[in-house]
């Protein structure tokens, strides 16, 4: 005779298909727990073999082996362009826009091509664990954003290690991540640790995830283009220059923004 707890069990295997397909709110709650749990319990199984190899960025490419399938279940399509410049083994500082948590789904189908390649994030994040040990030990960067004189200096030291290495460092000038279909203002700690590693930018924009609603809360399938920009150098350039190197990014990466989902709109209305 079945106990109670295989027949509730019995009871939401049954029941879950059906909520998924009928509940847009079920459906939002649903994908965002296996992404979270898929990406948690990868943390921490790995974490054993991050230790063999401490604070190695090349960590991150063994993490996305086993997270890239994630995108797959939840219905999510990330297609590069521009990938010559992503997989050009030279330093320098990538600028991203920043739109949802999800954005590590799209790290993880580029980090096989760019192979070297940390990110800096915000300090709090590193207690989350497991995920924020793990990632502390694939060498991501943390830095406190409610102190802009330490994140700087922390940024500078870690740009001059990696620039001996060839590793690319991930930053998203924006800050926060908003969804709101455009490009905020950027911050200027990337581009004066560019200026002062005097290596390039190079920008990488993500079309809008327009398939995503936090306030509708809508979690559908969709397309997402990755369009990777020709560098931008900073040779040459002094402090002076931080300003109009921050403008001149963003309008490129803007032009692109607008362009990839004009295209992803007509896609859609086929």
């Amino acid at each position: 005779m079945a106990s109670w707890f295989e027949v509730i069990l019995i009871c939401c295997i049954l029941v879950l298909p059906f909520l998924y397909e009928t509940s847009r709110t079920f459906r939002y709650h649903f994908k965002f727990f296996i992404y979270y749990f898929t990406v948690l319990f990868n943390a921490l199984w790995l974490l054993p073999i991050f230790a063999l190899r401490p604070r190695n960025v090349k960590n991150f490419v063994l993490a996305s082996w086993f997270c890239h399938y994630i995108s797959p279940l939840l219905g999510l399509r990330w297609e590069l362009r521009g990938r010559e410049h992503l997989e050009k083994d030279r330093a320098c500082i990538i600028v991203a826009n920043h739109q949802s948590s999800l954005d590590i789904l799209g790290l993880f189908d580029l980090w096989p091509v760019m192979e070297k390649c940390t990110v800096v994030s915000k300090k709090e994040l590193f207690y989350a664990w497991p995920f924020g040990l793990s990632t502390w030990l694939c060498g991501l960067i943390f830095i406190d954003r409610m102190n802009s004189e330490s994140a700087r200096s922390v940024l500078n030291n870690a740009a001059q290690q990696l620039k001996d290495k060839k590793v690319k460092l991930w930053i998203y000038p924006e800050g926060t991540r908003r969804n709101t279909g455009e490009i905020h203002p950027f911050k200027k700690g990337a581009f004066h640790v560019a200026i002062k590693s005097q290596v390039p930018i190079l920008p990488v924009v993500f079309s809008s995830y327009y398939f995503l609603s936090a306030a509708e809360k809508r979690f559908d399938t969709g397309r997402i283009l990755v369009t990777t920009l020709p560098p931008i150098s900073t040779e040459g350039l002094s402090t002076n220059d931080v300003e109009d190197l921050m403008q001149r990014t963003r309008d490129a990466m803007c032009e692109v923004f607008h362009a990839v989902n004009l295209e992803n709109q007509t896609y859609l209305a086929r």
